[in-house]
């Protein structure tokens, strides 16, 4: 039911100086809010900045003002406030430029920035501190220097002669992302999160900040573009047609456990794709799968996101209060900016829901406007980068539908434009342009206690950057005493940046009755060595919280326990898995810090006649650590029929979901040395290029009785589970062993090698290096049917494209030649353990003339029938020879 009422309200554009602390204000045409869809021309060109803000409709009150427009700032793709108040701004022009099909691989990159020197609100100048870039990715602003992502190098760059451009630039890692990938699925931002650890975005590290160097650390590949930040450290991302995901617990205890299969509680997903909506003001047609059914309404408006992109937490103070907290989401296929509200149900566990029914708090009916980065400002508001261009979607990945929307409307030039607007209410007032690189550190602590993050954030990384601990008994004083908890979280947390923390002030916070204050202490106690001695003080305290109601001190708790020794966990985490088993995010917690010990907790869940969940998720790491006699106890145990039916069940799921070919566990990270003055970093030893390692069927002895014995149960479910296990594993004898697969001949070989370089640029991005897929966006092609059976099945899908519950594959009968296709199914169809034939230029060839009039992609159901039809019903062209 539509809930929310039209309202008449005007949106102004501020350009001179006064009117609320902004200035008198040039003020568009009144607009209604909600808007209706308007009627839009069918030619879509650019407007300038004043024409553009007067097509933006918002809430009540809100108004977008411009900071920086064409030609001070140039295809900007993302924006960090440094400590002084400049605008660091990452220009992208190698995307998609004018009239072209592709990306350029030019160094074409720049990093700007932009100064308001009059203190107007708007800038007015612009230095180019760092060009010559090729894509860049993020970047940060240090007391050091600027970190510069520029796949695949992270680098460190400094001004070393004050004339605010880089002049020294250092390598600290050479694997942030991959030079050959495509700008959409890459390496991305570095956000200095209030464990003084910098994030990232898409990209399988993380970077710590300890001692003045920076170490590498492996961390789970999670997001697509951008990233953010709450009031309590939790870290947010998302992807393309989903909003919001958060780190509930912190990614990198799910890799202590090789053998976990599931790591529910890093990359949460807040809210279901159906439980939110995207309501534009102007018809959408031109997005990827506007073709498809349920993308578009009646009225040519997106139903949902087509690509959501940077989630922003806002953390300000000078825009009203009602937005503080909430989560905020651009998708410049919609020219809209989403509102979301963050809920936590009161037992601290958080969702989000859509704060209007049926509109957004940003929306315009200019095309061209293309809102694709946010950021909270020293100014106490937040801001909006818009790329302003025609085309936003990346030529490798685009539709014919999609192609001849961008060629009917003429989008491709110009490009070069972009603007940067500030949000802004009218009970606004602007904080003052900050110094902080300044301030005494004495003053920085005061500083913790701010009321905007953006300030409280800066405080923090000045502080640990510069070490100085002769602060640190204020400090202590703050993370206990401090009124506002979000003070006291900073506190802590710079203590330990500093290495300043000590056990006392970890006891005295956990005894805090703030949840996050609490969760937080117990992290802490990981500094210690005493948390591993029996019968300490400190492992005492954290034993006594097993009983607490909260989850976000439980699952906390849950993580740090696991890092007890192995003799000193079983037994309180078997009492919170007893407890809070119902609870999945806790059930993978503990899982993650039980390597060795799966089995144990197992028989103990067993006799408990515990949740199924807990039940599966132990037997699934018990089942991908490969040992068959521990598979054979499994067996035993899901066969017995006096076991109840459930838990049979969890176990066998448990068992078929282990040998699965999954990822890997987690590295440590092993430290480099630095040179030029930048600090070390610290990188894991990476292993040597070639081949994947075939993933083999687990091979028993002889054949499992057990197994057999399923195989003939009298439960339908049983037998089926039963029968995908029968054929993970292997024993002499068994009938039905795959023949090893033909050796490739020398041109086959050579098709291969190209393959797998094609692969790297092309696939890679979504199914990843090891074939297995991404969450929530790409399927595995290790072991898939699509991809190994007939291959006329798969050309199908590289020419015209797949849809399918997990994502898009965008066809590329457009970007690959036949040789290139053929080479590209080769490799993927003997990579990874997969056993399927080469694939031949001609067999492409013919499938191409086949089905030159398709213009959809292909369906799963469409698939799926020629996969049941056998080889006879996808026809290919005859082999060489036949």
């Amino acid at each position: 039911m539509n809930s929310t009422k039209p309202k008449l309200w005007i949106v102004c554009v501020s350009l001179l100086a006064g009117l609320a602390g902004f200035g008198l204000s040039a003020c568009s045409r009144q607009q209604q809010w909600p808007s209706p869809v308007q009627k839009v021309s069918d030619e879509s060109r650019p407007l300038t900045p004043e024409q553009s803000l007067k097509t933006v409709v918002m809430p009540p009150g809100y108004r977008l003002e411009l900071v920086a427009s064409e030609p001070l700032v140039q295809d900007p793709v993302a924006i960090e406030f440094g400590p002084d108040g400049r605008l660091w701004v990452i220009e992208m022009p190698g995307f998609m430029p004018e009239n072209a099909e592709q990306d350029s691989r030019e160094p074409t990159g720049r990093i700007v920035v932009l100064e308001d020197n009059d203190d107007d609100g708007k800038m007015d100048k612009r230095t180019v501190f760092l060009d010559g870039l090729v894509l860049p990715r993020a970047v940060k602003v240090l007391d050091r220097g600027v970190l510069v992502g520029e796949p695949p190098n992270l680098w460190l760059a400094r001004d070393t002669d004050g004339d605010g451009k880089a002049d020294a630039k250092e390598l600290l890692h050479d694997q942030y992302g991959r030079r050959e990938a495509n700008p959409e699925h890459n390496a991305n931002s570095l956000l200095w999160g209030m464990d003084n650890v910098l994030h990232t975005s898409e990209h399988n590290f993380s970077y710590r900040f300890k001692d003045g160097k920076f170490e590498a650390m492996p961390t789970l590949l999670r997001g697509q573009w951008g990233m953010t930040m709450d009031d309590v450290g939790r870290i947010y991302r998302n992807w393309n047609e989903q909003p919001l995901f958060a780190d509930v617990v912190p990614a990198s205890y799910f890799l202590r456990n090789p053998n976990i299969v599931r790591t529910r509680g890093a990359y949460e997903e807040l809210i279901a794709r159906k439980d939110t909506a995207t309501w534009p003001i102007r018809p959408t047609r031109g997005v990827n799968r506007g073709y498809r059914d349920g993308v578009l309404r009646p009225d040519g408006t997106i139903t949902t996101y087509q690509s959501a992109a940077t989630p922003l937490i806002y953390r300000g103070d000078r825009l009203p209060q009602e937005l503080q907290g909430n989560a905020f989401v651009t998708d410049c296929t919609g020219q809209l900016v989403h509102r979301l509200l963050i809920n936590d149900d009161g037992s601290g566990r958080i969702s989000a829901r859509d704060a209007y029914p049926n509109a957004e708090f940003i929306a315009s009916t200019d095309e061209w406007f293309r809102p694709v980065n946010l950021a909270n400002g020293p100014d106490g508001t937040f801001y909006v980068v818009d790329m302003y261009r025609g085309v936003v979607q990346d030529g490798q990945y685009q539709t014919d539908y999609l192609r001849d929307y961008i060629n009917q409307h003429k989008l491709q030039s110009p490009v070069g434009l972009g603007r940067i607007y500030r949000v802004v209410h009218e009970t606004t007032k602007r904080e003052g342009k900050p110094n902080l690189q300044k301030e005494s550190s004495a003053r920085l602590v005061e500083l913790l206690a701010h009321p905007s993050g953006w300030w409280r954030d800066w405080a923090q990384q000045l502080l640990v950057e510069r070490g100085d601990k002769s602060v640190a008994e204020v400090l202590k004083n703050q993370a206990l005493k401090a009124s506002d908890y979000r003070t006291k979280l900073h506190a802590l947390w710079t203590l330990s940046g500093l290495g300043a923390i000590d056990v006392d002030t970890v006891l005295e916070a956990l005894k805090d009755g703030q949840p996050e204050v609490g969760a937080t202490a117990i992290r802490l106690a990981e500094h210690f060595p005493a948390l591993s001695v029996a019968g300490s003080t400190l492992q005492a305290a954290l034993l006594q919280r097993v009983d607490e109601s909260n989850m976000i001190v439980l699952r906390q708790l849950a993580a740090t326990l696991g890092n007890l020794p192995p003799t000193a966990r079983l037994e309180p985490l078997g009492k919170m898995l007893a407890q809070y088993s119902s609870d999945p995010i806790l059930v993978d917690v503990v899982v993650s810090g039980l390597s060795g010990q799966e089995t144990e907790m197992l028989n103990s869940v067993l006799a408990a006649k515990g949740n199924k969940d807990a039940v599966e998720m132990l037997t699934a790491a018990i089942s991908k650590g490969r040992n068959p006699a521990a598979a054979q106890k499994l067996l035993e145990l899901a066969a017995d029929t006096k076991r109840d039916g459930d838990q049979r069940q969890a176990l066998l799921r448990g068992i078929d979901y282990g040998l699965s070919p999954m990822r890997g566990g987690g590295g440590r990270p092993v430290t480099l040395g630095g040179g030029g003055g930048g600090g070390g970093v610290s990188i894991p030893v990476a292993t040597g290029g070639g081949r994947a390692a075939p993933v083999p069927p687990l091979a028993f002895p002889r054949e499992p009785a057990a197994l057999k014995s399923l195989l003939a149960d009298k439960t339908p479910e049983i037998i089926a589970i039963a029968k995908r296990i029968a054929g993970r594993v292997t024993w002499p004898g068994k009938l039905d062993t795959p023949p090893e697969a033909p050796k490739l001949s020398a041109e086959e070989e050579k098709r291969f090698a190209a393959g797998q370089q094609l692969y790297g640029s092309v696939c890679a991005g979504c199914h990843q290096p090891d074939g297995l897929g991404k969450e929530k966006i790409a399927p595995a092609l290790v072991q898939s049917q699509l991809a190994t059976s007939n291959p006329a099945i798969a050309i199908r899908v590289l020419l015209a494209g797949k849809e399918g519950t997990i994502g898009l594959m965008p066809p590329l009968a457009a970007t690959l030649t036949d040789e290139q296709i053929a080479a590209l199914l080769t490799y993927v169809r003997r990579e990874w353990g997969n056993a399927a034939s080469p694939v031949s230029p001609a067999e492409v060839k013919e499938v191409r003339g086949m089905t030159a009039s398709r213009k959809n992609p292909w369906t799963e159901a469409e698939l799926t029938r020629l996969l049941n039809a056998g080889p006879g019903g996808a026809p290919a062209a005859p082999r060489p020879g036949q």
